[in-house]
């Protein structure tokens, strides 16, 4: 094992980032002087330190169940998300741009679907392909003319976003319907509240244990009113497809962090157009539900009439505004990767503004041009269909052999309208113990932000690492392994949005009496 026996302070004095943006030491025109303290802690320690605490680290995260199922692979049943315990830093004016970027962004989703599923100006106006959204298989007719509360349509979010070589942040995706992760964000910072305390401690940062009271805020907000209802308190439930699901884990920790009850289908019932909660004290009913369950599957009367895991009947309950749901139904079409081309325009067009975080640059293959230039250029561009996650289907074509150039091809000019072509972002890296040392990884960013009245940003976000050595992919499917991501307060200061206290926490009273009648908790 290379690395044994030495200090960690050797090991950070040979390491080279090999001219890619690095987290921890920035680039020789744009050094991280915010990470100065940490520098400083991490060359105290051991390397052989660093490792226990590492394989510390992962043992307790299996005990704790906290893993994620691997649908491609027959053998896995459930892996731990692999934990890197060298944190990423980020400095507190660059997360206030980044914070603002986020909420600029989702407003303008959020403008965005309420137009398109009333009166379409965006499309009347040209903005965007009319037949790019209403031929999108995302695209919902039955929620045309709904109204929701706040014009909320993605209350949940998780933006990702990558560095490049000059160290700007850019959005790579956006994540509009079931973003997962938000429970790594978390745990991540309670294992390093374990392993390293004395890493951590005085440096000012900005906690991540807000995000279950923000998220049980939102979702009583835009609870239907009830004014029949006296000291109206609204009934939250999450909303799972079981425990077969590749992210079961992260349901039981978000309901368990809202104090809410989890429940599936076969817990819920509606009847007279109101979604009831089955309890052993009978029915009762149900104000507002995050689903966590896709479109496709939530209701077999309005759309897959074969899905055995939505409730029958909760799309007219929800139609007639008796009952709540996030995200909304039809998100899906925001977050498509070609409507995502088209971000910046729509931020222009509703609010007057320019983007203040810039999209990676992206081709529309279903565009005659684009399709070309793409072709022309095959080699130098990384090529993705649009309805694909997980990082799978994608050609990296400075990577690809030239078979693979051949066979996407192929694809491109048989299906053009279902790719989209980008530069091959030189993403930044941070350090990374692995089996040789601690070397350079990849590494993108995922914040995670909150909306009902307005938007709040989770400040910190999941840190995705590519542990395969010169890899881009960092998908937890595909090998990759997460960070703490470390968001710094100004000066050192105390955080500005300290942690919710449970004994002045309304919510937090009433979601614990609500759940302890839950059946499927």
């Amino acid at each position: 094992m290379s690395g044994s026996g030495k200090g960690v302070d050797d090991l950070l004095s040979s390491y080279d980032a090999n001219g890619f943006y690095d987290e921890l030491f920035g680039s020789a025109s744009k050094p991280a002087s915010h990470t100065e303290a940490v520098k400083d802690r991490l060359r105290q320690l051991q390397y052989d330190d660093l490792r226990r605490h590492a394989s510390d680290a992962e043992r307790e995260l299996y005990n704790l169940g906290i893993t994620f199922l691997v649908y491609s692979d027959a053998k896995a049943v459930d892996r731990i998300l692999p934990f890197d315990v060298i944190p990423r830093i980020i400095a507190a004016k660059e997360w206030a741009h980044l914070e603002k970027g986020v909420q600029q962004r989702i407003a303008a989703l959020n403008m965005f679907l309420h137009d398109i599923y009333h009166d379409q100006h965006v499309l009347k106006d040209g903005i965007i392909p009319a037949e790019l959204v209403l031929g999108n298989a995302n695209y919902r007719p039955q929620m045309q003319g709904i109204t929701l509360p706040f014009k909320t349509y993605i209350h949940i979010a998780g933006v990702d976003l990558v560095r490049d070589h000059e160290g700007t942040f850019r959005v790579l995706e956006d994540n509009g319907r079931v973003p997962s992760g938000v429970s790594y964000v978390v745990e991540n910072r309670h294992m390093m509240l374990r392993a390293f305390p004395d890493l951590m401690g005085d440096i000012g940062l900005r906690n991540v244990e807000n995000y279950g009271a923000k998220l049980l805020e939102a979702m009583c907000e835009i609870a239907p009113p009830r004014p029949d209802v006296d000291s109206y308190d609204p009934q939250v439930v999450l909303l799972s497809p079981g425990a077969y699901n590749s992210a079961y884990f992260e349901h039981i920790f978000l309901a368990r962090e809202m104090g809410v009850p989890l429940v599936e289908g076969r817990d819920l019932a509606v009847i007279d157009d109101k979604v009831y909660m089955k309890t052993t004290g009978g029915l009762r009913r149900v104000d507002s539900i995050y689903r966590r369950i896709g479109d496709d599957f939530l209701d077999p009367k309005a759309f897959n009439p074969d899905s055995l895991l939505g409730v029958p009947g909760i799309f007219e309950a929800y139609r007639k505004g008796n009952v709540a749901l996030a995200n909304a139904i039809g998100t899906g079409v925001a977050d498509d990767k070609a409507v995502y081309a088209y971000v910046p325009r729509m931020i222009k067009y509703y609010l007057g503004e320019d983007a203040l975080i810039p999209n990676v640059d992206t081709h529309i293959c279903r565009e005659p041009d684009a399709l070309q230039y793409t072709l022309d250029n095959l080699d130098k561009l990384v090529v993705k269909p649009v309805g694909e996650a997980g990082g799978y289907g994608i050609t990296i074509g400075p990577r690809a052999t030239k078979a693979e150039l051949e066979e996407c091809r192929a694809k491109l000019l048989e299906d053009p309208a279902n790719y989209i072509s980008q530069p091959m972002v030189p993403l930044s890296v941070c350090p990374t113990l692995t089996e040789e040392g601690i070397e350079p990884r990849h590494v993108d960013l995922r914040p995670f932000a909150i909306t009902a009245k307005s938007t709040w940003v989770l400040p910190g976000g999941l840190t995705r690492v590519a542990l395969k050595k010169g890899t881009l992919i960092v998908n937890s499917s595909q090998g990759g392994g997460s960070k703490d991501t470390w968001v710094l307060t100004e000066g050192g200061e105390a955080d500005p949005d300290p942690v919710a206290d449970d004994s002045t926490d309304p919510f937090h009273t009433q979601s614990q009496s609500s759940s302890s009648q839950s059946q499927s908790q």
